[in-house]
């Protein structure tokens, strides 16, 4: 397993569970064998246009079975994968491509054309535009597929070579690309499936964007066990209630606005999700009001995890065997070690309880930022500790929970307020959907919390009947100064709250009520 890498998995999985169903998208579905066929011919395809060892190609577009196909022919011809946000701009999407010194780029036959015109002065060689149509100066997705051969040989690569460049959000600056090794996405993949004990016979459903490490993971670790991966091309609620009774599927991953969009649906009783044994969630804290409500009306434990693009997917992780403490986001998978540094001085562990940055190290660990030698040291220490970014704590039996990004804190009045705290109290209240708490400046008190809430279809509460359960459950200087009913919030391509952008919510209802 420790050997594997990314391009030898479908060929081995293929041998085994040839007649197996693989990937289902769209109305389409795929077996191993012909899965392994496919990208075995786009990896020879690639390889025609000169695509080789060590390099990269990136990939710009929605979920999609092109999408997965790419994605492992890339590997198989012996390519570095730059999977990218499928939200960002031509210029964005150029910059990445220059940094990373990208040789071909996988996209849509609508965005192929903005992308020639945006990446006219960088080295790609190849844009390939899924499907059969592709505007002139690309290639098309179907053409490669046609002019390849199933019999194509992997490239033999090493499992210690770099196979993935995954840009960060870039919301200071300029976005760094983490370099992965097959090792660090292999082993990410195996470990997640061993934590939640993920077997061959599973089916998963997930809309999470395969772009993303948590995607990628929950993708790979399919086609490692020989799952059935039900894939979404993006999160809708009624989809997902749908392809959950459709399938019968068995393990559902996703954020936590994906369940409190589920949840707050008026559909919600018309579908039988009951084949659910498992519900994932990871890239932001989960409320625990909202774990129980999950539990009480679908009927399987909601399990959290944390993890890191630097990781190339989760780190901490709650184990279906052991207890499921709401509010942690678990223990350390294996090949991982966990620690609570002091935020001044990362050489100093903080005892148990107290809160400091969460800190981890091992086979895990990113090889490093790509082309960014000053990045890399500012976030791996010499003894090989990782910087996470996040506030977190850890109790006695080694259980995690993530108080909030050390970014996000808000300082008002000299008192240290976490949004993540006042989101979990707002959560619990019966009638809130979902909530996003951010900073506002205050000539007094420097920055105050403002809380953007929405409500369940419901829901009849008022922003003071939201105060008034907030003083209830938190200290008076936790309490949010304001309270805003909102109808949604802003999030990522994956679904996470962007608490930045919050503030253009109150300058939407200024100008809406003019």
């Amino acid at each position: 397993m420790l050997n594997r890498t990314i391009g030898q998995i479908l060929p081995e999985t293929a041998a085994r569970f040839g007649d197996r169903t693989a990937l289902v998208f769209g109305g389409r579905s795929f077996t191993f064998g012909e899965l392994e066929a496919l990208t075995s011919r786009l990896a020879s395809g690639l390889a025609e246009t000169g695509v080789g060892a060590g390099d990269r190609v990136t990939l710009y577009a929605q979920n999609s079975w092109e999408w997965v196909v790419a994605y492992y022919a890339i590997a198989k011809a012996g390519g570095v994968i730059n999977p990218i946000n499928s939200m960002l701009t031509p210029s964005e999407v150029a910059y990445v491509v220059r940094d990373c010194g990208a040789k071909a780029l996988f996209t849509t036959a609508d965005g192929a054309g903005p992308i020639l015109e945006a990446t006219g002065d960088s080295d790609l060689r190849e844009i390939i535009a899924f499907g059969r149509d592709a505007p002139e100066g690309a290639s098309s997705f179907d053409s490669l597929l046609a002019r390849g051969s199933a019999d194509f040989t992997p490239v033999d690569v090493a499992a210690t070579d770099l196979s993935t460049i995954c840009y960060t959000s870039g919301t200071t600056g300029f976005p760094k690309g983490a370099m992965l090794s097959h090792r660090n996405v292999v082993l990410n993949a195996a470990m997640t499936a061993a934590m939640n004990m993920r077997v061959a016979d599973d089916v998963q459903i997930t809309a999470l964007p395969c772009a993303h490490v948590y995607g990628a993971s929950v993708m790979n670790l399919c086609a490692l066990l020989g799952s059935t991966f039900v894939l979404l091309e993006r999160f809708d609620a009624v989809e997902m209630m749908a392809g959950i009774q459709e399938h019968r599927a068995t393990i559902m991953d996703g954020v936590p606005t994906m369940y409190f969009y589920i949840l707050a649906n008026p559909a919600f009783e018309d579908y039988d999700l009951s084949s659910l044994t498992r519900a994932v969630v990871g890239g932001q804290t989960m409320p625990a009001a909202k774990s129980e409500e999950w539990t009480a009306r679908v009927g399987c434990p909601v399990l959290e995890l944390w993890g890191m693009t630097e990781l190339a997917g989760p780190g901490l992780m709650q184990h279906s065997y052991g207890e499921n403490r709401l509010g942690s986001v678990g223990i350390e998978m294996p090949y991982l070690r966990a620690k609570i540094a002091d935020s001044e001085d990362a050489s100093k562990e903080l005892p148990c309880g107290e809160v400091g940055e969460l800190m981890v190290s091992g086979p895990l660990v990113m090889m490093g930022y790509y082309g960014n030698e000053d990045a890399t040291r500012e976030t791996i220490e010499p003894d090989g500790w990782l910087h996470s970014g996040d506030l977190a704590r850890m109790d006695e039996e080694g259980y995690f929970y993530v108080v909030d990004r050390k970014k996000d804190m808000i300082l008002t009045a000299g008192y240290n307020i976490y949004p993540a705290e006042i989101e979990r109290v707002i959560s619990a209240h019966p009638a809130v959907a979902m909530v996003g708490v951010g900073a506002k400046q205050d000539a007094a008190k420097g920055e105050i919390a403002k809380a953007y809430v929405v409500l369940k279809p419901e829901g009849g509460a008022t922003p003071s009947d939201i105060e008034t359960h907030c003083r209830a459950h938190m200290a008076a200087y936790k309490v949010p100064r304001e309270i805003q009913i909102v109808d949604d919030l802003p999030t990522t391509s994956t679904g996470k709250i962007l608490r930045r952008e919050l503030h253009t919510l109150e300058a939407a209802a200024e100008i809406a009520a003019q």
